[in-house]
């Protein structure tokens, strides 16, 4: 079995929790209260924040389209239903089971991007946060934050669960061989076609999270030694 230090790092958005299915509830609540028209608004000015922040912040495109429709009374509506939504029903299925047994591997960490209110409150309200004692750290291009990473939760081997392979790919090329990087093929990330033929494989890949359960410290750890 490993010996050394062994820190787990996992993606919160379609590694842990449904986020597309917060996307399509959140589509649908737009249409209803909204109608269509300003409910496409609504999602242009999010990709155009997407696209210039590099993270989805949903709550910043809420601002930007009151800026387009000042006196538009159902705001208020979707604000509270981006609150107080029910992010603990979104969890996918043994997400929560799975950061059980990887606290008992070693130091497991929430390793996300995102804005510093909706982000934060998805995690804290799905329950991800009490589990792994509130050890999260969100960034804007987590990628990009790696020897920060290292310096909060130093090990000798990192495992790395993330549904975008252009993450797994970045990490990879920071830490080489003392990463491991699980890809779960959960999400519209994970069967972008684009974004598989550009990145190299994982380490691991899994069809959903819960299928780490089936798997030891040990298999993880070895998956990262480099071939040949």
């Amino acid at each position: 079995m490993p010996t050394k230090r062994t820190v787990l790092l996992f993606d919160v958005d379609n590694t842990l929790l449904d986020n597309d299915r917060v996307t399509a509830d959140l589509q649908r609540h737009l249409e209803n209260e909204v109608g269509h028209e300003r409910q496409k608004c609504y999602w242009e000015i999010f990709e155009r924040l997407r696209t210039e922040l590099g993270y989805a912040d949903y709550l910043g495109a809420l601002q930007r389209y009151r800026l387009e429709y000042p006196r538009d009374p159902h705001l208020l509506t979707v604000s509270r239903f981006l609150a107080n939504y029910p992010f603990a029903n979104r969890l996918l299925p043994n997400s929560l089971d799975v950061l059980d047994l990887s606290r008992t591997w070693g130091p497991t960490v929430i390793l996300s991007d995102g804005d510093v209110v909706f982000q934060p409150l998805k995690i804290e309200r799905s329950g991800i946060g009490d589990v792994v004692d509130w050890n999260v750290l969100i960034y804007v291009h987590k990628e990009h934050e790696l020897d920060d990473v290292e310096a909060r939760y130093p090990a000798d081997h990192y495992i790395v669960v993330d549904d975008k392979l252009r993450i797994l790919s970045a990490l990879k090329d920071y830490w080489h061989e003392r990463v491991t990087t699980v890809f779960p093929k959960q999400g519209h990330y994970a069967f972008d076609q684009q974004m598989l033929a550009t990145y190299p494989p994982a380490d691991v890949a899994i069809d959903r999270i819960g299928d780490l359960l089936k798997f030891d410290l040990a298999t993880l750890v070895a998956a990262a030694a480099p071939q040949g």
